[in-house]
């Protein structure tokens, strides 16, 4: 398996070992590390059987002047930024996360702020038969758990939805979403 790690992260994949696919044609990502995924995937022309998207970094739905203040508070102090990042990424549990920090760059923040995620590039994912699964917390303070979640829903093949969980989908209460194709309780 091919796993991408989320903005400022490196080894934190067994935060999510639960719910991983131990397999040589699964491709995952956590936030930023979704977004790294879907390209690859895209790029890639060999086969691929299932694409793992936990807690993407869906900031579609937010405004510039979000996107921007954002950047600003960045590039004026990174450190007081990450360390405010790092609570909003395990809220509402409590985690340490010094472990897995690894210096992201103003160009990735930019990167996954300003995404667009596409319709279209995940019908063709779909239509090359990889089953598409979305993990997000309702809890979530980084991302826009609700509009994540809606527009995920109708292109993914499951939408997984942890009524109580945040950023990093703790703690492990999950409630699926209408198009589940099977009976998964991660």
């Amino acid at each position: 398996m091919i796993y991408f790690s989320g903005f400022s992260l490196r080894g934190e994949s067994g935060l999510f070992a639960d719910w991983l696919v131990e397999s040589d044609y699964a491709v995952a990502g956590y936030s930023y590390g979704a977004i790294r995924a879907v390209e690859y995937a895209l790029g890639y022309s060999g086969r691929l059987d299932r694409l793992l998207l936990f807690s993407p970094a869906f900031f579609q739905t937010r405004s510039e002047r979000f996107r921007r203040l954002q950047l600003e508070a960045y590039r004026r102090d990174p450190e007081s930024y990450l360390r405010r990042f790092l609570a909003n990424v395990t809220a509402p549990a409590e985690y340490d996360l010094h472990p897995y920090l690894h210096p992201g760059s103003v160009e990735e923040l930019e990167r996954l702020l300003n995404y667009r995620w596409s319709e279209k590039d995940l019908e063709a994912l779909r239509t090359r038969g990889i089953v598409i699964e979305v993990f997000v917390g309702e809890q979530d303070r980084i991302i826009d758990a609700q509009g994540a979640a809606e527009f995920f829903t109708p292109l993914a093949t499951a939408t997984y939805r942890f009524r109580h969980g945040g950023h990093l989908l703790r703690p492990l209460t999950a409630v699926c979403s209408a198009n589940q194709s099977k009976d998964r309780t991660p």
